[in-house]
């Protein structure tokens, strides 16, 4: 008897163990995770080559000194598996290799984001990590990665919780820090439970590139994400986050005013910030908007609260949110197609809890100026489809 321990013979010890020892990293994503994903512009025509582009166009164009970190490559990466069953990337497409690409991903000052899928196969068709969690996570350790995504394809009866938290134990027993996300689609309430297990959980399905639609196959607009995200952020705090899905801000469907509205509303929520967009060739407006700091500063205040729909009438919807050091923001939307005028009084106790006086300098932040403070009423028009994100700092007299 050799004394070695076969994979299928440390897979299982692993199992017995998972509930005893397992557990997230903690200490990572104290913030919603920033970064780039490829799904939405490339879908399966990603390779080696746009990778490398995209890290130095990250590192160029100012996204990384904005605060964008993660570069996650997502389905479509991974043809099989070796006789030992470790995971293989297609040799075509990715011809270094991950490790070197990920190695490439770092030494640009970036970090190194991978996808896999809890069932046998991804929602391409490709080999996913169901039976070979421990393996894959080990893998994944030696490239080098540092976030992933895990998708919820090909699942047959296995139940989420438990499929999730069996990849968050190999994660932890491979020992590299790993932002977790789980891709579930908020199919079974991961919002209820992902909080010990995830560092993000998707609560919606995947996103369509228009404002205000519904696919038929389940996929929602930026209006419909809004509506889903709506009663869901007490579950969200640093370290976990609901994740509202990738932006499409510059895929060319939705108008200016639409983007700056999906980008708002993604900074209320303190929802991840990944770009979905082709950031190679981007216009100098698509770039400003995602570039733009004071509203990625909402994203990313560290107090992590989520928005709450403080107001609605008709088509005119404002949302509330608390920031540190006692500051506020509130964003105002226009879901409908006619102008609406604003004639509102932000003095006011909220929820018992918070209360605005007339102490506060109100700061438009996408004209980046001061536009007055709350001793006014607070006037003007909001066109249709566009936002007005304001912030509340104290006055400096």
């Amino acid at each position: 008897m050799s004394g070695k321990i076969g994979i299928s013979g440390a897979l299982f010890l692993f199992l017995c163990l998972s509930e005893l020892f397992g557990q997230k990293f903690d200490s990572i994503a104290m913030t919603p995770p920033m970064g780039w994903n490829g799904w939405n512009s490339f879908k399966c025509r990603i390779n080696e080559t746009v990778i490398r582009e995209v890290a130095n166009a990250m590192v160029t164009n100012g996204m990384m000194d904005a605060g964008y970190s993660y570069l996650v490559i997502d389905d479509c990466w991974q043809t099989g598996r070796d006789v030992n069953g470790t995971i293989l990337a297609d040799p075509v497409r990715f011809p270094s290799g991950m490790k070197i690409l990920g190695d490439y991903i770092h030494s640009r000052g970036l970090k190194f984001g991978i996808y896999s899928d809890a069932g046998n196969s991804t929602c391409r068709g490709r080999p996913g990590s169901r039976g070979h969690e421990l393996r894959d996570a080990m893998t994944y350790a030696t490239w080098g990665v540092d976030y992933l995504k895990y998708d919820w394809c090909s699942h047959g009866t296995l139940d989420a919780e438990s499929s999730y938290r069996l990849m968050r134990d190999a994660l932890y027993k491979a020992g590299r820090p790993v932002v977790y996300s789980i891709c579930e689609w908020g199919k079974n309430e991961p919002w209820q439970w992902g909080k010990d297990i995830g560092h993000l959980w998707r609560t919606t399905p995947d996103i369509i590139n228009c404002f205000d639609c519904r696919n038929i196959w389940g996929g929602m607009g930026v209006l419909q994400i809004i509506d889903r995200m709506a009663d869901l952020g007490s579950f969200a705090g640093p370290g976990h986050w609901n994740d509202a899905d990738m932006l499409q801000v510059g895929n060319g469907n939705l108008t200016p005013a639409e983007e700056r509205l999906h980008f708002s509303m993604w900074a209320m929520f303190s929802s991840p910030l990944i770009a979905g967009n082709d950031i190679r060739n981007m216009s100098e407006e698509t770039l400003s908007i995602l570039t733009n700091r004071e509203v990625i500063a909402i994203d990313q205040d560290r107090l992590g609260i989520s928005a709450t729909r403080w107001l609605k009438s008709g088509d005119l919807e404002i949302w509330f949110k608390p920031l540190d050091r006692g500051e506020f923001a509130f964003c105002l939307i226009n879901r409908g197609s006619r102008t609406i005028t604003i004639n509102q009084n932000l003095k006011t106790t909220i929820s018992n809890h918070y209360t605005i006086d007339d102490s506060y300098v109100v700061r438009d932040l996408w004209k980046h100026k001061i536009i007055g403070n709350t001793s006014e009423i607070l006037k003007g028009y909001l066109c249709p489809h566009d936002v007005l994100l304001i912030s509340l700092t104290a006055r400096v007299y």
